[in-house]
């Protein structure tokens, strides 16, 4: 996981240094940067190098609520802010310009951890949301009709979601309650029926030998005639699945391949 890049910003180098000692309980937060006014403050923070500034309010030439103001200003992107000052009477313009924590001098060790904790549960929760794009562009290109074949297959479960890859399935097979997906590391529940997700897989990759069975020949290891034209074919992933003569196309097609 990559450190959290921490900027500290105020202009007395003992209130810094106390900031580093503290965070040096947290080595999640890695001290990248210090300034010691509002100018060098505005600079750094024009870089975007930082996820998070503990930024002090009362400053020579600008002090931390201009410093603020002036990124919003120029349609800056903020890093997550913490207000670190001695006066209490700020923190209505720090709650204003979405600081995510106000601290007061003398910083209480107990109160600082749970600011930590705080910015880091924002910090996550602002990775999470910068993921919703992408993550709904793939579920569009799941679920949405498309002119090319399924080349990925999205499993949700309880704990976790993830896609698999056409080229990692062994097989389809149907059941009661919808699909199970067998690939090598296990097998998997799609809410979908065999039948649907038939019309969007491609038939250079997969064949259906059974009512509710569809292969991937590259998957089977070996097979053998099984009874009344019938087949059994042994799998990759340690499985046998059997063929039926309604679907005898397919099944011609499969043993071509092996031909």
């Amino acid at each position: 996981m990559s450190p959290i890049r921490t900027l500290l910003v105020d202009d007395e180098p003992l209130a810094r240094s106390l900031l580093r000692e503290l965070l040096a309980d947290f080595p999640a937060l890695a001290v990248t940067g210090e300034a010691a006014n509002g100018t060098e403050a505005l600079a750094a923070l024009h870089t975007g190098a930082y996820d998070v500034v503990f930024l002090d309010v009362q400053m020579p030439d600008l002090d931390g609520v201009q410093v603020l103001r002036r990124l919003q200003a120029a349609g800056q992107p903020l890093p997550l802010v913490v207000f670190v000052t001695a006066y209490d009477q700020y923190a209505v313009q720090a709650f204003a310009l979405h600081a995510v924590d106000y601290l007061l001098k003398p910083l209480d060790p107990d109160r600082f951890a749970d600011c930590v904790g705080r910015v880091q549960q924002q910090l996550a929760l602002r990775q999470d949301q910068a993921r919703v794009p992408e993550l709904e562009a793939l579920l569009h290109r799941w679920t949405a009709p498309a002119a090319d074949y399924q080349d990925q297959f999205l499993v949700k479960l309880p704990a976790r979601s993830f896609f698999v890859p056409a080229a990692e399935v062994c097989y389809f097979e149907a059941t009661g309650n919808g699909v199970l997906l067998h690939a090598a590391g296990g097998h998997y529940p799609l809410r979908t029926a065999l039948g649907q997700l038939a019309e969007r897989l491609d038939p250079a990759v997969f064949l259906r030998i059974h009512r509710s069975c569809i292969v991937n020949p590259a998957h089977i290891v070996d097979f053998k005639h099984w009874s009344h034209g019938e087949y059994l074919f042994r799998m990759a992933n340690g499985q046998h699945v059997t063929s039926s003569r309604s679907y005898s196309a397919g099944v011609q097609q499969l043993l071509k391949r092996f031909a």
